[in-house]
């Protein structure tokens, strides 16, 4: 199937996906929801099956509540797992089949059994191995990589002195790579199944089997601390790859059209956060002989914040120096202002929770360590170009543009984008006017009406 045809798929879509996520992982604490990129794990799984064109629901079975809810809060359905299915004895087939007795799914549904602890599923992937078990062509099909890796087994030493033996290979024939036919690893990130013959076997390998072949980029499955370093790494460059069609598929389930892009992620929230120096600014300042300091901002910056605001979307500054001129600048600006944080993670929680935004519905774009509290708690982190690597390694989204150079312009054009796409324009109009006046904060429409209403007078 190629990637215009899966396409055509959407209206048709009948598969179920069905996400097991037990709370108490033994080997890496809170395993799914750590972020990889700036998303919980159990999100991204979340996410790679919303924008998955074959697939109409997105199930998460668990027994955590910090996974159901940022499984709710991703776009999931979520089913409460019973304890007695959630221990580390408890096999993922028991979990499916408690979620499919709760589905109670139409006959001829295929169940899409995904593995939150796979961050980097491509849904073309899952589109094409849904296609293959709809067809009839297989009864299963799952996620694997080619290898032509020679593997070995340690034994215990015996009579003639081995200690190892070659597992799929004869030790003393070794072709040229170009010789030999793949073998496949499974990867574990996902399984494609004819759910009637899933609940009959009791087993995600029953009847013919197919091999979905996946990039070996996104061939890692996170069991522990190192595997989850290793994906923090990656994370940048393969996201990259992936986001653009994510983007255009979580895009048209929202009903807007977008054009798939890495660099123009669908950042859909309610409220935009920045840090203020290395953000509105260079991350320079000059001091005068009086010792006065004074910093470089761009007036383009200013521009896209008046058209947040313009539409309706508060923003706020938070800064870790209480200093004046961050103070004039936020008075420009004509924003919301916190300094002198020493925790930015609890001053947003507070704002946010006084204006009665989710925290998944907010940007946050920061640069340095102490904005990671805040990354770690909203939708969408995101971070300058020369961001600190530890921030860079939380990041959902790198941007661009520097700060003091049109970072702040950039993050705001990406948030109108996906505002416009997904109301359109009429739309996008009539929310405007119907909004309710701040008098600290009016929009630029509700700014003509009050002048226009002072000059009658």
């Amino acid at each position: 199937m190629s990637r215009s045809d899966s396409t055509k798929a959407t209206a048709a879509a009948r598969a179920i996906a069905i996400i097991p996520a037990r709370g108490g992982s033994q080997g890496l604490p809170g395993k799914n929801v750590a972020r990889v990129g700036g998303v919980p794990l159990i999100a991204r799984a979340v996410h790679a099956a919303l924008a998955a064109e074959r697939i109409a629901r997105v199930v998460v079975t668990t027994d955590d509540d910090e996974i159901a809810d940022a499984a709710h809060d991703a776009g999931a359905e979520v089913i409460a797992r019973p304890a007695a299915l959630a221990n580390a004895t408890a096999s993922s087939e028991s979990a499916l089949l408690h979620a499919i007795e709760a589905i109670a799914p139409e006959p001829g549904t295929t169940t899409v059994f995904i593995q939150a602890t796979s961050p980097f599923i491509d849904p073309f992937d899952l589109d094409t191995a849904v296609a293959r078990v709809e067809s009839g062509e297989r009864d299963v099909v799952f996620a694997a990589t080619p290898t032509h890796g020679f593997l070995w087994r340690e034994r215990a030493d015996d009579a003639d002195g081995a200690s190892a033996v070659g597992v799929n290979h004869d030790p003393t024939n070794r072709p040229r790579r170009q010789d030999r036919e793949p073998e496949f690893l499974e990867t574990g990130a996902f399984y494609v199944l004819r759910t009637e013959g899933f609940v009959r076997a009791g087993h995600r390998f029953f009847g013919r089997i197919g091999i979905q072949r996946v990039h070996p980029d996104t061939a890692i499955e996170i069991d522990d601390a190192a595997d989850l370093a290793r994906a923090r790494v990656l994370a940048p460059r393969v996201d990259r790859r992936l986001a653009g069609g994510v983007a255009a598929s979580l895009a048209r389930r929202e009903g807007a059209a977008w054009v798939a892009d890495p660099r123009h992620p669908f950042i859909d929230v309610d409220a935009v956060v920045t840090d203020f120096d290395g953000v509105h600014t260079d991350d320079t300042a000059a001091v005068d002989e009086l010792g006065r300091e004074s910093v470089r901002v761009s007036r383009a910056d200013g521009h896209g914040v008046a058209r947040l605001r313009d539409h309706g979307i508060p923003v706020l500054i938070l800064s870790a120096e209480a200093n004046p001129v961050v103070s004039r600048r936020a008075e420009k600006l004509g924003v919301d202002v916190i300094q002198g944080l020493s925790d930015k993670g609890a001053a947003l929680r507070e704002w946010a929770a006084a204006r009665g935004i989710r925290l998944d519905r907010i940007a946050y774009l920061g640069n340095d360590r102490g904005d990671i509290p805040a990354l770690d708690m909203v939708g969408w982190p995101l971070a300058v170009p020369d961001a600190a690597p530890d921030a860079l390694e939380r990041a959902r989204h790198v941007l661009e543009r520097h700060g003091g150079h049109g970072a702040v312009r950039e993050l705001a054009e990406l948030v109108l984008a996906a505002r416009e796409a997904k109301l359109g324009s009429g739309a996008s109009d009539l929310v405007r006017e119907s909004r309710e006046l701040d008098p600290a904060h009016p929009t630029r429409e509700q700014r003509e009406a009050i002048a226009a209403a002072t000059s009658a007078t």
